[in-house]
C-alpha cells in the first residue's frame, strides 16, 4: 500500500500537471468554447477513458514499446497528428454560419467521447510520460507494484477530471457569450483552427 503523504504529494503533481498548458488540456479548452460546456465534459471523460488505456499499458510493460520502437512510436503519434490537424482544418473553413448550423445538428455526446479517446490514445509521449513519472511513486517493499500502478494512475484521472472539468464549464460558459456574434465565432474557428493544427504539428514532430 501506498502512504497517504506520498499519495498526497503525487495527486499535487498530477493537479499541477494537469493545469500545465498541454495538448489535452488545450483540446478540451477550444472543443468546449465551440461546442459548449457538455461537449468539454464528454471530451475530458474520452481523454480520462485514454488515460485508463496508458495506465494498463505502462501497468503490464506493453508501453516500453512505444519507448523503445521507433516505428511504433511514429506510426501512432503520425496517426494523432493527423486526426488534430483535420479538426483544425475543419474549424479553420468554419464560418460563423457554420458554426450556428453545428450548434443547431450538434454532435452526439458519443461521438465527443470517442473523440477525446482518440485524442488521448493515439499520443504515444503519453505512455512514455507514465513510464517515467509513475513507478517514482510505487515502492516494492510494499508490495506487488502492478495495484500500485493502478492506484496511481486512477489518482492521476481523477486530478484530471477535476481541472479539465473546470475547464470545460469555464471555456463552454465563454463559448456560449462569443455564440452572439456571427462574427466572434468566425474568430473563435480561427483560433482554435490554428491552435489544432499547431498542436498537431507538435505531436508530428515530438521525440521519444
Amino acid at each position: 500500500m501506498i502512504p497517504a503523504d506520498a499519495m498526497m504529494v503525487f495527486f499535487a503533481a498530477s493537479l499541477l500537471l494537469a493545469v500545465a498548458p498541454g495538448p489535452d488540456n488545450i483540446f478540451v479548452l477550444t472543443q468546449s468554447a465551440m461546442c459548449g460546456r457538455v461537449a468539454g465534459l464528454a471530451i475530458t471523460l474520452g481523454l480520462c477513458t485514454g488515460l485508463i488505456v496508458h495506465t494498463m499499458l505502462v501497468t503490464f510493460g506493453v508501453a516500453v514499446i512505444f519507448q523503445t520502437s521507433a516505428v511504433a512510436f511514429t506510426a501512432l503519434k503520425l496517426v494523432g497528428a493527423a486526426y488534430l490537424a483535420y479538426l483544425g482544418w475543419q474549424a479553420f473553413r468554419a464560418s460563423g454560419q457554420d458554426l450556428q448550423a453545428q450548434n443547431a445538428n450538434p454532435l452526439s455526446l458519443l461521438q465527443f467521447y470517442r473523440r477525446g479517446i482518440f485524442m488521448n490514445v493515439t499520443n504515444p509521449k503519453v505512455s512514455v510520460f507514465f513510464l517515467a513519472f509513475l513507478p517514482q511513486f510505487t515502492d516494492a517493499a510494499r508490495g506487488p507494484i502492478a495495484p500500485q500502478m493502478l492506484m496511481l494512475g486512477g489518482l492521476f484521472i481523477v486530478a484530471t477530471i477535476l481541472v479539465f472539468g473546470t475547464i470545460s464549464l469555464l471555456a463552454g460558459t465563454l463559448g456560449q457569450w462569443l455564440a452572439r456574434s456571427s462574427r466572434a465565432q468566425k474568430i473563435l474557428n480561427r483560433i482554435t483552427g490554428t491552435v489544432l493544427v499547431l498542436l498537431a504539428l507538435r505531436l508530428a514532430l515530438a521525440e521519444r
